[in-house]
């Protein structure tokens, strides 16, 4: 009886501390799963800030002011068009 008693006795603690030892993994699990989502959350955000940034930076006005004033170019104009024709190569060259 005695020897039954100490398997139950082991069989209790040992279950004592792998419920312990559960319970601690669970709570370091949700901890990381909850830094995980809020890191989440805050990536999304950035992303919305540079997908409007980019936007910002593309409009079409913009983009023909910056061409305008850093490379110096201008609309299109028929009257100043430059036609290149493509000059034929001969064989054997």
């Amino acid at each position: 009886m005695i020897k039954v008693n100490l398997v139950l006795l082991l069989a209790l603690l040992v279950s004592a501390f792998s419920l312990v030892n559960v319970r601690y993994e669970s709570r370091r699990v949700y901890m990381a799963l909850s830094k995980a989502q809020s890191q989440a959350l805050r990536l999304e955000a950035d992303y919305d800030q540079l997908l409007a940034h980019k936007r910002a930076q593309a409009a079409p006005l913009r983009v023909q002011q910056l061409a305008a004033d850093q490379l110096h170019m201008r609309p299109i104009n028929p009257a100043v068009t430059e036609y290149v024709q493509a000059v034929a190569q001969e064989k054997g060259q």
